[in-house]
C-alpha cells in the first residue's frame, strides 16, 4: 500500500507581489489568499481548471525572482488558450513542437499529444509553456475518476469523440445508433490513455 502524495502547492519567486497579483489576476486566475508569511507576505492563486495552486512570494538570493522556469499548463485547446492569453495583453510565442533534434514551427504534425507548446513570461520573467493534450499517456489518470476541468475542455474532448465516431461509422458503414455510449467510452479512454472502442 503506498501513500497518496498530492502535489498542490508550489512557491514562484517574484520582486514585487502587487505587481504579480495584478498580472496573474488579469489573467483570470483565481486569487485565493493574500496573508502574511515569515515576517513577510504571500499570495496563492489557481490557474482555471487545476487542481494545483501557486504561492507568490519574494524572491531570495538562493531562489531569485524570475528563476521559475519551465513551468507546464496544459490544456486541450492550445490555440484558444494562447488567443486568451493573447486578448489580456500578454505576449505568447508562436506554437512550436518538440522533435528529436529539438523544436520544430508551428503544432505537431498530426496533432500529437504531449508535442505542441507555447511559451509566455510574467513580468518577472519566470517561464511558463502551454502545453497541449489531447490523449493522455496509459496510467496518467484513473478512468474511475476521470473529470473535465472547464466547459472548454468538456467540449473540446467532444468535438474530438464525434470525429473519431465519424471515421467509426465510415469503417462500419452503419449509422450507430449507441453513439452516446461510444462517446463516453472514447473520452474516458483518451483521459486514461487506454485502447479507445473500436
Amino acid at each position: 500500500m503506498t501513500v497518496d502524495l498530492k502535489l498542490e502547492v508550489v512557491t514562484i519567486p517574484v520582486r514585487d507581489l502587487d505587481r504579480a497579483k495584478e498580472f496573474y489576476a488579469g489573467l483570470g486566475w483565481r486569487l485565493d489568499a493574500d496573508f502574511p508569511l515569515g515576517g513577510g507576505r504571500a499570495i496563492q492563486f489557481t490557474p482555471p481548471g487545476s487542481p494545483s495552486s501557486i504561492h507568490f512570494a519574494p524572491g531570495t538570493d538562493a531562489v531569485p525572482a524570475g528563476s521559475a522556469q519551465g513551468i507546464y499548463l496544459v490544456v486541450s485547446d492550445l490555440e484558444a488558450a494562447r488567443a486568451d492569453l493573447l486578448a489580456h495583453g500578454v505576449e505568447v510565442s508562436e506554437v512550436f513542437h518538440v522533435t528529436p533534434d529539438g523544436r520544430g514551427d508551428g503544432p505537431a504534425p498530426g496533432g500529437a499529444s504531449y508535442a505542441s507548446l507555447a511559451g509566455f513570461r510574467d513580468p518577472d520573467g519566470n517561464g511558463w509553456l502551454l502545453q497541449e493534450v489531447t490523449d493522455r499517456l496509459p496510467g496518467r489518470v484513473d478512468p474511475a475518476t476521470a473529470t473535465y476541468a472547464s466547459v472548454q475542455d468538456l467540449a473540446s474532448a467532444l468535438r474530438r469523440a464525434e470525429a473519431a465516431h465519424g471515421e467509426h461509422e465510415q469503417r462500419t458503414g452503419v449509422r450507430d445508433e449507441n453513439w452516446p455510449e461510444w462517446y463516453a467510452e472514447y473520452m474516458i479512454s483518451e483521459q486514461a490513455g487506454t485502447e479507445p472502442p473500436k
